[in-house]
C-alpha cells in the first residue's frame, strides 16, 4: 500500500466521521459539503465530491460503515437463536445488535441520531432500508420473529412492524442525545436500554388487536 493510498484513506475516514457526525447534529441537508470539508481537516473544498460524489453517495457510505459490524454481531445472535420459539429471542436479535454496536463505539456516538436524521428525509430513507434490509442476518431475524408471532391481520403485523424499527430507531436516538449531552438515561448501559427497549416491543407484538 503506498503513502497516497494511506493518505487517501485516512481522509475519507475524516470526511465520513464529520459527515456523521455533522448531519446527526444539523440534518443531512443543513450541512454543505464545504463544512464536512472544513470539519474534516480538508482545505480542499472539493474534497467531499472527489471522494465520494453527491451528498446521496456520502450518506449511503456513512450507513454502509456501520452495516457491517451490525451484520457481524446479528449473524450471531441467529446462530444463537437458533429454531427457537420464542418472540422474545428474535426481537433481540433485532434490538441488541444496534445497541452493541453503539456501546462499542464509546462516546459520544452520532450513528443513532445520524440515522434519525436520515430516516425522516423522504429523498434519502429508502438508503438506509437498502442498506439494512437486504442483509441477510436481518431477513432471518425478522423471518424468525414472523415465524413466532400469534396470528395477526396483515394491517396490523405492517403496522406493527413499522413501529418496531421507528421505536428502535428513536429510542437509540434520544439515548445517544443524552449521553453526549451528559444528561440522564432512564437505563444505566446500553445493555440495560437493550433490555427495556426488546420489553416494550414484545408486548406491542402481543398485545391484543381492538376490532371494530
Amino acid at each position: 500500500m503506498t503513502g497516497r493510498t494511506v493518505r487517501a484513506g485516512a481522509t475519507r475516514e475524516a470526511i465520513l466521521d464529520a459527515a456523521e457526525r455533522l448531519f446527526a447534529e444539523h440534518g443531512v441537508y443543513a450541512v454543505s459539503n464545504r463544512q464536512v470539508s472544513e470539519a474534516a481537516g480538508q482545505g480542499n473544498n472539493a474534497a467531499v465530491g472527489y471522494h465520494f460524489g453527491t451528498k446521496t453517495d456520502l450518506v449511503r457510505a456513512v450507513a454502509r460503515r456501520h452495516a457491517g459490524p451490525i451484520e457481524d454481531i446479528r449473524v450471531r445472535a441467529v446462530a444463537a437463536a437458533g429454531d427457537s420459539g420464542d418472540v422474545r429471542d428474535w426481537v433481540d436479535c433485532l434490538v441488541r445488535p444496534v445497541t452493541e454496536h453503539l456501546a462499542g463505539l464509546g462516546s459520544p456516538t452520532w450513528y443513532a441520531r445520524f440515522c434519525a436524521q436520515v430516516m425522516t428525509d423522504p429523498a434519502l430513507h429508502d438508503i438506509l432500508l437498502e442498506e439494512s434490509l437486504t442483509a441477510p442476518a436481518l431477513r432471518q431475524a425478522v423471518d424468525g420473529l414472523n415465524r413466532t408471532l400469534p396470528e395477526l391481520p396483515p394491517e396490523v403485523r405492517a403496522e406493527r412492524g413499522l413501529m418496531t424499527r421507528t421505536l428502535i430507531l428513536h429510542t437509540c436516538a434520544e439515548r445517544e442525545r443524552a449521553l453526549a449531552e451528559g444528561t440522564g438515561t432512564a437505563r444505566a448501559t446500553w445493555g440495560d436500554a437493550a433490555t427495556g427497549l426488546a420489553d416494550a416491543i414484545v408486548g406491542m407484538w402481543l398485545a391484543p388487536v381492538t376490532r371494530r
